[in-house]
């Protein structure tokens, strides 16, 4: 485990990150020509195995037409030149959802792992859980549902997005900067709410439970 949230986790709140606003520099893959078909992309200039491209990305689409020109959920890397698309659902357990069809599409997978590995470095830290605090007997992989720390990773990953971008020589510098801040507070509210229990013996029983609140500086 690297990471508590996904791209989709980002694009359920600021789709334009992967639109407009796209780390040029985060791009995994781009190219053209490639035809949607339901919920399935066929790519013949792709090789998304080598891109490392997987479930949880999210991949900006744009036909010729016009007809498509969003940001949508992958959901599985099915092959080489093949993903399985869909628009954005409620519950990621639900199935996926058919994109309109489409030829000669252009299409570009942008990803914020880097920024999502920087939070997740620093709420184990902040948890005394490694690889953050590296000497801790505990790690990430004993909490036993890690999706309470969902939330607070993406409004950790948003403030450090907005705070690089506000670095862009554009008009809208200072809002990027204001949004930086709205998440920053919004992370450290919801890092101080959050318990997180850990399960040293597999057993689907916490052995450990540690609020957010309390900050550990030692190992316990």
């Amino acid at each position: 485990m690297n990471s508590f949230s996904n791209d989709v986790d980002i694009l359920r709140y600021e789709p334009s990150l992967f639109g407009d606003l796209h780390f040029a520099g985060q791009v995994l893959c781009n190219g053209s020509g490639a035809e949607i078909t339901g919920t399935t992309l066929t790519a013949a200039d792709a090789d998304f195995n080598a891109a490392k491209i997987t479930a949880g990305m999210v991949i900006y689409l744009q036909s010729a037409d016009g007809v498509v020109d969003s940001v949508y959920e992958i959901v599985s890397a099915d092959s080489e030149m093949q993903l399985t698309v869909s628009v954005l659902r409620g519950d990621g357990q639900t199935e996926a959802v058919a994109l309109t069809d489409a030829q000669d599409v252009n299409y570009r997978i942008c990803t914020y792992q880097p920024q999502s590995g920087e939070i997740f470095l620093q709420l184990t830290q902040h948890f005394g859980l490694r690889p953050g605090a590296a000497d801790s007997q505990y790690s990430a992989d004993d909490i036993l549902d890690v999706s309470v720390l969902r939330q607070v990773s993406v409004y950790g990953v948003l403030s450090v997005i907005y705070a690089a971008l506000t670095g862009r020589a554009d008009d809208s510098e200072e809002n990027f900067w204001k949004k930086s801040k709205y998440y920053r507070q919004l992370y450290e509210k919801a890092m101080q709410r959050c318990r997180v229990s850990i399960d040293l013996g597999n057993d689907g029983v916490a052995d450990s439970v540690r609020s957010g609140a309390s900050v550990r500086l030692l190992r316990d």
